[in-house]
């Protein structure tokens, strides 16, 4: 069938387009002569398939963002919350996450960032002043997500000063005391650490805590050490827990940092919370004034008042780090390529990717509702175990799936997985052990006590 003048026109518009250098590396691959003979028997339907698909196919596609919260947890949230929690994750990406590999990898904390840090004034969405805020679990939860997302020393920084020294000071200090320290620890202009933990003595401090005090009319002499603890090399006071000499009962104390006898030594060699700045601290007759001790710790129970309101922290903590690499996983697989495709193309990355999303959905469900129970003034200590427990575990898994994913690239601290994988395992163990945790829940749960 013979061309009119019309088709002529219009096959001659298209041949200028052609990029016949593109047309000459493709007759190396395909035979043009059978590929044009196949054409031509096709029917006019059939030809516009193949057409459209071929476009489609030439057309780059726009791939989903990586959301770590893909059941809305966020939308749990108030809009005043979620301002909260955008301001902090904006500091986390472009403040924080630019310089922490190198942070990391020398063994320190960032400190020039704490005024900045500050001046977000994220104590002040779980504290107004010496009060702790209705939705304070809630909200104190959220942002440590936020941090552990992208760095969990940090989130452990904020953890040390806003929960551990003072939830200490909030739930065992004076009026006076809570007035003297927490409006100035709010705006970190005083710096604190925690003193529980000992070198013999972790899992064990309910009943071998080592560290002693004595008191001597107004004032208490303290002897001992403290080991792994956050933010000593640089906080102002500690809050200190010592055996009792006269009635073998464990009392909390305020000290400064500075009194005479109280030495911190950094530790070095740790392979995971590297930004941490943890110290062991040894105490020689350090003097405490009797209006320094805490009215309300008067036993063990006081200190698990506290590593209660704490152990959800950690909780929090494992969901933001799970959350971070699986964003990271995702997003590499969405731009990785082996074997002439991306990753997330094939079916056992997408696998790992799932069973990442399953675990962080989880973990986020779960710790949302154990913060609901900690505001409503109705959460047990078994409540947290199994949060810190079940989080902690599944974001270990994470983690490690995460490093699977990114294959060799996963052990380079330029992908920033290799940090949250290492950084994993402190968090897998503080705040109390999985096993201790298990068996507090073990013991709620069955009516019997398996420790020994």
């Amino acid at each position: 069938m013979a061309m009119d003048f019309a088709q002529m026109g219009q096959m001659m518009k298209l041949a200028q387009k052609i990029d016949f250098e593109k047309v000459g590396k493709l007759a190396e691959k395909v035979d043009l002569n059978q590929l044009l003979e196949l054409a031509g028997s096709m029917d006019p339907a059939t030809m516009q398939k193949l057409l459209k698909a071929a476009k489609s196919n030439g057309t780059p596609k726009e791939l989903p963002a990586a959301n770590g919260d893909f059941f809305d947890i966020s939308g749990l949230l108030t809009d005043e919350q979620r301002a909260v929690q955008q301001t902090v994750r904006g500091f986390m990406e472009t403040e924080v996450e630019p310089i922490i590999n190198e942070y990391w990898s020398k063994d320190e904390f960032p400190k020039q960032l704490i005024p900045r840090f500050a001046a977000l004034n994220l104590t002040g969405a779980v504290y107004d002043g010496v009060e702790r805020r209705a939705d304070g679990s809630v909200m104190e939860g959220i942002l440590t997500m936020e941090m552990a997302r992208i760095d969990p020393s940090v989130a452990t920084f904020f953890g040390v000063q806003c929960g551990l020294a003072m939830g200490s000071i909030y739930a065992c200090g004076s009026a006076e005391q809570k007035a003297a320290y927490m409006p100035k620890m709010q705006k970190m202009e005083i710096l604190g650490c925690f003193g529980l933990t000992e070198p013999k003595v972790g899992s064990g401090a309910a009943g071998g805590l080592t560290t002693t005090c004595r008191r001597n009319g107004d004032e208490w002499t303290i002897n001992g050490q403290k080991k792994w603890i956050g933010n000593s090399t640089f906080a102002d006071i500690a809050v200190i827990w010592a055996r009792d000499e006269a009635d073998d009962e464990v009392k909390g104390f305020i000290a400064e940092t500075k009194t005479a006898g109280f030495a911190v030594e950094k530790q070095i060699g740790k392979i995971a919370l590297r930004s941490v700045e943890n110290g062991q601290i040894t105490m020689t007759d350090v003097k405490v004034p009797e209006s320094m001790r805490l009215p309300n710790a008067r036993s063990f129970k006081d200190t698990g008042t506290v590593l209660r309101m704490t152990r959800a922290g950690v909780a929090w903590i494992a969901v933001g780090l799970a959350m971070g690499v699986y964003e990271k996983a995702l997003k590499y697989a969405q731009t990785r390529k082996q074997f002439g495709r991306k990753i997330g193309g094939f079916q056992l990355i997408q696998a790992h990717l799932v069973h990442m999303l399953g675990n962080v959905t989880a973990m986020q469900t779960m710790a949302i509702r154990l913060s609901q129970l900690q505001d409503a003034d109705r959460m047990l200590d078994e409540h947290a175990s199994l949060a810190k427990v079940f989080c902690c575990a599944k974001a270990r898994e994470t983690a490690a799936l995460a490093r699977e994913v990114h294959g060799g690239n996963g052990i380079l601290l330029e992908h920033h997985v290799a940090r949250l994988f290492c950084d994993v395992e402190a968090v897998y163990s503080y705040e109390g052990t999985n096993e201790v945790n298990t068996l507090i829940v073990g013991r709620a749960i069955t009516g019997f006590s398996a420790f020994v």
